[in-house]
């Protein structure tokens, strides 16, 4: 692949990333004003104190666990094991790491396939009880748009550790992790 490519899917893998982490965003915002409505509405008499604020705040909340875990993927933020990688050739190291990015494709491909049926099947069926109009599908859409979303980025991370293990530079350097930077003496 020319660098002119590499540099689209790089931009292409940006964008995603922006759009995501924005919905994540607008998650925390309304987690936010969700929650200042509950707090407002046992404490100052004149406001009403609705009934479906926990459902959706707990909703919201699940909406950004995986959205943000599927956007620590592409930063390579999650927690790893790194305890042994000084002790063993990069070529073992980028083979534990191309493992390990197909074993999380695979969850995220359970995840999108039977998180799915779930909120299709059971989701479809059930309705939140202080919002008799909203059906529970809304509660477990978030493990098959968070597959989607780790397929994504995962496909990227496991293109750039192939890329590695070829002995050519990834199109994507990650942020050093905490652990990293506390060993250089940078935190």
């Amino acid at each position: 692949m020319s660098q002119e490519t590499l540099l689209k899917i790089k931009g292409f893998y940006d964008w995603i990333y922006k759009i995501f982490l924005f919905i994540c965003k607008l998650l925390l915002v309304a987690d936010i004003l969700v929650v200042s409505l509950t707090v407002l509405g046992r404490y100052v008499p004149f406001i009403p104190d609705p009934t479906w604020t926990e459902e959706i705040t707990l909703t919201l909340m699940s909406y950004m666990a995986v959205l943000s875990a599927a956007l620590a993927i592409r930063r390579g933020a999650h927690i790893r094991m790194t305890s042994f990688d000084r002790y063993l050739p990069n070529v073992v190291i980028n083979v534990l790491d191309v493992l390990a990015d197909i074993g999380v494709m695979i969850l995220a491909v359970i995840m999108l396939v039977v998180g799915w049926k779930y909120a299709t099947g059971i989701g479809a069926k059930g309705f939140y009880p202080s919002l008799p109009w909203l059906s529970k599908q809304v509660m477990y859409m978030p493990i098959p748009i968070a597959g989607i979303a780790m397929i994504i980025f995962e496909a990227e991370s496991l293109f750039n550790n192939v890329l590695k293990l070829m002995g050519k530079e990834p199109i994507l350097e990650k942020e050093e992790s905490l652990e990293e930077q506390v060993a250089e003496g940078g935190v």
